[in-house]
C-alpha cells in the first residue's frame, strides 16, 4: 500500500468522521427538538438519547421540557371603586407542542414577549371588573382561576401550557395610597366620634339611673329611719309614762338631775335664775326632796 492510497483512506476517514458527527445529535431528558429539512420539520424528537439527522440537510430546533418561568413587567390598572393599583403578575409555563410553537412563535424570545402580553391583557381585563377589597379577600382565588382559564386558552394555540398564574404584588401607586390612608384616618376619626358619642350617652343614662336610684335609696331610707325614730320616741314615751305613773317625785328628781347635767356641764356656764325658780329644786336638799 503505497502513500497516496494511504492518504485517500485517511481522507475518507477524516470525510466519514465529519458525516457521522454532523449526523448525529443527543437530547438531553429535559428537552425535546424538531428536525428541520430547508427550515420545514419533518420529525419531533421527544425522548431523550442519541438521534440521527441528514448531514448539511437538516438542522436541529432544540426547545426545553422543563416549567419556564415568565414575569411580565408590571402595569397600572383602574379598578371598578376608582382606586388605581399596580399589578405584578407572574407565570409558569412549559412548551408541550413542540411543533404548534415553532409554527406560531419560533424561539422562546418571542414566545415570552407574546405570553407576556397575554397575561397582563387577561389580569388587566379581570382585575379592572373588580374592587380593592375582593382583591384582597378570599375572592383572589377565584379570580386567579379565571385567569388563568382565560391564559390557558389563549396560549393553547401556541403550544404552551400554562401551569400557573399569580398575582404577586397588588401595591397602591404614592398618590393613591397616601388617599386612601387619608380616607381611611377620616373614616376612623368619625367612627371614633361616634364611639365617644355613644359612649357619653350610655354614661349619662347611667349616672342619671344611678341618681334615681339614689334619690329613691335615700327616700326609703330616710321614711324607715323617720318611721322607726317615731315608734322609738312612742316606746320611750310609753315607758317614761309608767316610770311616772309608778313614783312621781323621784320621776322628777330624775328629769331635774338630766337638767343638771345638760345645763351646768363645762367651766363656763353662766345661768341667770331666780333662787326661787323650779330649776333649782332640788338643788339644795340633801334629802332629795322638794321644799
Amino acid at each position: 500500500m503505497n502513500k497516496i492510497t494511504l492518504a485517500i483512506i485517511g481522507i475518507v476517514v477524516v470525510i466519514g468522521g465529519v458525516l457521522v458527527s454532523s449526523a448525529l445529535f443527543t437530547i438531553h431528558q429535559t428537552e425535546q427538538a424538531i428536525v428541520l429539512q430547508f427550515g420545514n420539520p419533518v420529525r419531533v424528537i421527544t425522548e431523550a438519547g442519541l438521534n440521527f439527522k441528514i448531514p448539511f440537510l437538516q438542522n436541529v430546533r432544540v426547545y426545553e421540557r422543563r416549567t419556564l418561568n415568565l414575569d411580565p413587567p408590571e402595569f397600572e390598572l383602574l379598578l371598578t371603586d376608582k382606586k388605581r393599583i399596580k399589578v405584578d403578575a407572574f407565570a409558569r409555563y412549559r412548551i408541550s407542542d413542540a411543533l404548534k410553537f415553532l409554527k406560531v412563535l419560533g424561539s422562546e424570545a418571542t414566545a415570552r414577549d407574546r405570553l407576556g402580553n397575554i397575561v397582563n391583557s387577561s389580569v388587566r381585563a379581570v382585575i379592572a371588573k373588580t374592587s380593592l377589597t375582593d382583591l384582597l379577600s378570599t375572592k383572589r382565588g377565584d379570580l386567579m382561576n379565571q385567569i388563568q382559564a382565560e391564559v390557558s386558552l389563549k396560549a393553547e394555540t401556541l403550544g404552551i401550557s400554562i401551569i400557573d398564574i399569580r398575582i404577586g404584588r397588588t401595591d397602591l401607586p404614592p398618590q393613591t395610597s397616601q388617599a386612601v390612608f387619608n380616607r381611611m384616618r377620616t373614616e376612623r376619626e368619625r367612627e371614633a366620634r361616634e364611639l365617644r358619642a355613644e359612649g357619653g350617652e350610655i354614661a349619662q343614662k347611667i349616672r342619671a339611673n344611678a341618681d334615681r336610684e339614689k334619690t329613691i335609696l335615700l327616700a326609703e331610707a330616710t321614711r324607715i329611719s323617720e318611721q322607726l325614730r317615731g315608734e322609738g320616741d312612742g316606746e320611750r314615751n310609753l315607758i317614761l309614762g309608767r316610770a311616772y305613773n309608778q313614783d312621781t317625785e323621784f320621776f322628777q328628781f330624775y328629769r331635774s338631775l338630766r337638767e343638771y347635767e345638760k345645763n351646768l356641764a363645762g367651766n363656763d356656764t353662766t345661768m341667770v335664775l331666780s333662787p326661787n325658780s323650779d330649776f333649782f329644786l332640788y338643788f339644795n336638799n340633801i334629802d332629795g326632796k322638794a321644799k
